[in-house]
């Protein structure tokens, strides 16, 4: 079993909030759930870039896992965010090089989320 350390959770944040910021993030949004989560919340698209912007160490669920459909050989990695009284599961990939990242899932958490370094 591999154990993720603060280091590499504060280096991959620090890549993919970069990124972010030149190449922007793609949300699926096709899926129904992600979707729904914006009206729940009563956030906007703009919105939820901020939330990614603002994920810390502390907000780290578990990855990286191996990802190979949305981003190549990227990796996925989960978090999770209070956003307007409601927990919310955000599982991200840095996608290909050069190319958006890809936000897989931004919705209201299904089950608790444990956060190993709060």
């Amino acid at each position: 079993m591999n154990i993720t350390t603060t280091q590499q959770v504060k280096a991959f944040l620090q890549r993919l909030k970069s990124k972010a910021t030149v190449f922007q993030i793609i949300y699926l949004d096709k899926r129904t759930k992600n979707a729904e989560t914006l009206g729940k919340l009563d956030i906007t698209p703009n919105a939820r870039d901020q939330i990614i912007q603002k994920l810390t160490v502390q907000d780290y669920y578990r990855g990286p896992r191996p990802e190979d459909f949305y981003g190549g050989d990227s990796e996925m990695w989960e978090f999770g965010k209070i956003v307007n009284d409601e927990e919310v599961y955000i599982k991200v990939t840095l996608g290909q090089p050069s190319k958006p990242v890809i936000c897989i899932s931004f919705h209201i958490a299904e089950r608790p989320i444990i956060y190993p370094f709060k």
